[in-house]
């Protein structure tokens, strides 16, 4: 293993890339109850998705350890199921089949900007205050995701605030919108965070675990983040959020899981079919498949921009490469093109898009180097087909403490910014605004570069930007005048 991942030159080990490899799979395991819930409100058989989400995860982060020898876990990603449930199936009314096929195009498509060298341009042509700038914004996203996963912040709407219910306008609203329950809602402005009251076990349980954990970090104890799951996960079952009587090691539906696997494996395909047979919904879907790719492709190009660098994951020699080289030679090129096989793996099992995951800066913070860790990762995400209900005894209250404390080391980026200098402020203000309150990387990245052109076309400096930024500003703008009109 030394020999493989060069262990040494990137100053860690085995023991360490281990920890760091069980880390991420703790802070990410959640997508596995999560995704077959939201796209099982399509009509998806959910057995069947669990275990989409659990291939496309292996395949794709087990790829990205061995290929790219980086320390990165892939999943369907949170945010594009969202949009592959709410708005391509109930808001554009096409089927999941359908939409199945357009994350695939989606995946080949990065896969062609990928091994043509487009997708390094993009990295090359964002400045690097804006680099700082999404590095830290990341962090506050990360932050956010832990707070709001141990419901340490909750949500306040009144009724007249809610515009649609499962994806159908509050005044058309009837009876048979709420047959299979409350999926979605969707409201205005007037939703007001507010702090938890407290008197929730699995809240309380999450504050004991943000100080212990903080407590450990602090004192620089090895694998803290990671004694801090097990340790909360423990503590929770005399607190009654962890329930040991769920484990069933001999009953997890495996067999249900794998026949319905038979419906959603290559249903990519049928939709395929179906999706060109009407030349009318053409330009639908083109820019449905743009929107797919524009927030994965900037999904992972902020998550490896925001850790990355920082951490020297990518080296200057590697940063060179990515540049100099040609084809697939170097340790970017080789992380990109697994993020894009990891989507068109998962389009044909029965999935939405897989992307590279924020909760890797868990296993990074961790001590994660080098490919060793994403194997890591992986395996024991097949581990948990077998193992699913003990991986089911983690608690959200466990792993969101741990998110919290990624969020805050990886705001560090901002010290970079230089914010007495409004001009570099403005934009790394709205990369972190929007990260965090639109809950979407894409999102902030999109007015990071929308607000950079502003103040560059204000100062009369427009010409000094690239080309590249100026192109994915347009389409980023175009994205939310398409999705405005929807």
């Amino acid at each position: 293993m030394e020999k493989f991942f060069k262990l040494s030159s990137h100053g860690t080990t085995v023991s360490t890339e281990i920890a760091a490899g069980m880390t991420t799979f703790f802070a990410m395991s959640y997508i596995l109850f999560v995704n077959p819930i939201i796209l099982g409100a399509t009509g998806m058989p959910t057995q069947a998705v669990f275990l989409a989400t659990i291939i496309a995860t292996v395949i794709s982060t087990m790829f990205m350890g061995l290929f790219a020898n980086v320390p990165y876990a892939l999943a369907p990603g949170m945010g594009l199921n969202a949009f592959f449930t709410y708005t391509v199936v109930f808001g554009l009314g096409f089927s999941w089949q359908e939409a199945l096929a357009m994350v695939f195009i989606c995946g080949l498509f990065n896969i062609l900007i990928t091994v043509t060298k487009i997708r390094k341009s993009i990295v090359k042509a964002i400045p690097l205050t804006l680099q700082h700038a999404i590095g830290g914004g990341i962090g506050i996203f990360v932050a956010y995701l832990g707070f709001k996963n141990a419901n340490i912040i909750n949500f306040s709407l009144s009724g007249n605030n809610i515009i649609s219910v499962n994806g159908v306008a509050t005044a058309d609203t009837t009876a048979n919108t709420f047959d299979n329950g409350i999926q979605s809602v969707f409201a205005n402005g007037g939703v007001v965070p507010v702090i938890s009251n407290f008197a929730s076990p699995s809240v309380l349980l999450a504050l004991m675990a943000l100080f212990f954990t903080s407590i450990l970090v602090i004192k620089k104890v090895r694998g803290a983040i990671l004694i801090g799951i097990i340790v909360t996960t423990l503590v929770g079952i005399p607190m009654g959020v962890v329930d040991v009587s769920t484990i069933d090691l001999a009953n997890n539906n495996l067999q249900t899981g794998f026949a319905e696997l038979g419906i959603t494996f290559l249903a990519a395909f049928d939709g395929m079919k179906a999706l060109f047979s009407d030349s009318s919904r053409l330009p639908l879907v083109l820019m449905t498949i743009f929107a797919f790719s524009l927030s994965d492709t900037f999904d992972t190009l902020g998550m490896f921009i925001g850790t990355g660098r920082r951490t020297g994951i990518f080296s200057a020699e590697d940063e060179a490469a990515l540049e100099n080289g040609s084809g697939l030679s170097s340790k970017m090129d080789r992380a990109l093109f697994a993020d894009a096989l990891g989507t068109a793996i998962g389009a044909l099992f029965g999935t939405s898009n897989t992307t590279t995951y924020a909760e890797s800066s868990a296993g990074i913070s961790a001590g994660g180097r080098t490919g060793l860790t994403s194997v890591t990762t992986a395996l024991l995400f097949v581990a948990s087909v077998v193992l699913l209900p003990l991986v089911g005894l983690v608690p959200a209250a466990a792993t969101a403490p741990a998110l919290i404390i990624v969020g805050v080391m990886m705001v560090a980026g901002f010290a970079d910014v230089n914010w007495n200098d409004f001009e570099e402020t403005l934009p790394a203000f709205f990369a972190a605004f929007f990260m965090g309150l639109c809950y979407s990387i894409s999102y902030g990245i999109a007015a990071a570069f929308i607000f950079y052109c502003l103040v560059k076309t204000v100062k009369g400096q427009a010409k000094e930007v690239h080309p590249i930024l100026w192109g994915a500003s347009f389409l980023f703008i175009l994205n939310f005048v398409i999705l405005a009109g929807l």
